[in-house]
C-alpha cells in the first residue's frame, strides 16, 4: 500500500481528506526528514494498521535508519507520556501529583537519535492525535525555542491531524461494511 492507495481507500465523502493527503505530501515549510518523521509517528499514534502500512511505504525511504526508528520512538514514548501527564494536568495545580516525579523512564528525549527539534516535532504530532495539552504546550515551547515558525509548527499538527482523519474514516468504513454484512446475515 502506497499513500496514492491509501487516498483511493478512502471514501468520495472523504474527498478533503485525499486532497490535504497530497498536498502535505509535499508541504514546503518542513524538512524531508520532518515531514516523513511527521507522518510516520502519526501513522503510529494513529494506530491503523493500513494507515501504517501505507505511509512506511511512502516515507520510510525518505527517512534515515535512525530518523525511522526515533520517529516510531516518538510515538511510543509520547503514547505513554501523553496518558501520563494528561492525568496530571487533569488532576489539577491544587494536587500532588504535579510534583511527585513521574518515575518513568524516558531516555530517548534526551538522546533520539535525530535531530532535537525533529524529535520535538514529532513529539508534538503525536500529543496532538492523543490530546495531551500539557505535552503539546510543553513541545510547542521547545520548537519555539529551538527555532521553528508557528507555520512549521501548524503544518505538522496538519499532517497528524489529516492521518489522524484518514486512519477514523478508514477503521468507520471497515466497521460501517461490518454492520451492513452483519443486518444481511440477520
Amino acid at each position: 500500500m502506497s499513500l496514492e492507495s491509501l487516498k483511493t481507500a478512502l471514501p468520495d465523502y472523504a474527498r478533503d481528506l485525499k486532497l490535504n493527503l497530497g498536498s502535505l505530501a509535499t508541504e514546503p515549510v518542513l524538512t524531508e526528514q520532518q515531514r516523513a518523521g511527521t507522518f510516520v509517528a502519526a501513522a503510529y499514534a494513529a494506530r491503523n494498521a493500513d494507515v501504517i502500512r501505507a505511509l512506511l511505504a511512502e516515507f520510510e525511504p525518505r527517512l534515515s535508519p535512525e530518523a525511522l526508528t526515533a520517529a516510531k520512538a516518538a510515538a511510543a514514548i509520547m503514547g505513554m507520556n501523553n496518558i501520563y501527564y494528561r492525568f496530571v494536568h487533569m488532576m489539577g495545580e491544587a494536587s500532588d501529583y504535579k510534583t511527585l516525579p513521574a518515575k518513568l523512564r524516558m531516555n530517548v528525549i534526551g538522546k533520539p537519535g535525530v535531530d532535537k527539534v525533529d524529535f520535538e516535532l514529532w513529539s508534538l504530532a503525536v500529543s496532538a492525535v492523543n490530546g495531551c495539552g500539557m505535552c503539546v504546550e510543553a513541545h510547542e515551547h521547545e520548537l519555539r525555542k529551538g527555532g521553528m515558525t508557528a507555520e512549521q509548527i501548524q503544518a505538522a499538527v496538519r499532517i497528524a491531524a489529516v492521518v489522524h482523519a484518514v486512519a477514523a474514516t478508514i477503521e468507520g468504513e471497515a466497521a460501517g461494511g461490518a454492520a451492513a454484512i452483519a443486518e444481511a446475515a440477520e
